[in-house]
């Protein structure tokens, strides 16, 4: 069985989403980052992962954390806190972040219930260039250390690190990330039922509307 982790940052003003302000107030960037989470915490919340674990960057999960084993974050670069995820952690395992609340739990499927025979790896590419989702049947941290992340080529070199390594990759399908408003806009469309659409509609009714 394969065990999932999301990592996750506390969702408060001024930490979180702050590419969103403006338009957005600190305040209201925070609340939509913590619907973002939410929302990715519900759909994958009921998946037959061996372990649900969120590796956690503050001090107070969010309620829908109920359930999860919450584990600190270590201290350093991106790179570094993907790559002691992946060393702490025995066997199959998925990690997945908290900016793509569209994400729907059958694009998950290809590391369940149990790790296909002809895969080695998962990657779930991000539109703007770095990935929202890294498997490995077998878990190791080196693979992740030292990529740069946060760039425009991170997705593209985490994935030639992977394949150097000779893993058979699955790819799963792109998604975008919420970064700023343009993309927000766009993730709300394609889920409008979630918890981010609704909290984006209440700070954002005039642009949406216009858009419609």
């Amino acid at each position: 069985m394969t065990d999932l982790v999301v990592i996750a940052k506390e969702c408060l003003p001024g930490r979180v989403k702050t590419r969103l302000h403006p338009p957005f107030s600190l305040e209201e960037a925070a609340e939509l980052a913590a619907a973002s989470l939410d929302d990715t915490l519900d759909t994958l919340a009921d998946l037959p992962f061996e372990r649900r674990i969120i590796a956690f960057d503050g001090t107070t999960p969010p309620p829908l954390a109920r359930g999860w084993e919450v584990v600190p974050q270590c201290a350093g670069g991106l790179d570094e806190r993907l790559a002691a995820v992946f060393d702490a952690i025995d066997g199959p395992t998925v990690l997945v972040g908290m900016d793509t609340p569209q994400v729907e739990a059958g694009v998950l499927s290809a590391a369940l219930p149990d790790w296909p025979d002809d895969t080695d790896a998962v990657f779930g590419p991000a539109v703007d260039g770095g990935f929202w989702a890294l498997g490995m049947r077998e878990a190791r941290g080196d693979l992740i250390r030292g990529v740069p992340m946060s760039q425009s080529d991170t997705g593209v070199r985490q994935l030639a690190r992977l394949t150097a390594a000779g893993l058979r990759v699955r790819l799963l399908p792109p998604l975008l990330d919420v970064d700023d408003i343009g993309s927000a806009r766009r993730v709300a469309e394609a889920a409008p039922d979630g918890r981010f659409a609704a909290t984006l509609r209440r700070f954002d009714r005039p642009a949406l509307v216009g858009a419609a």
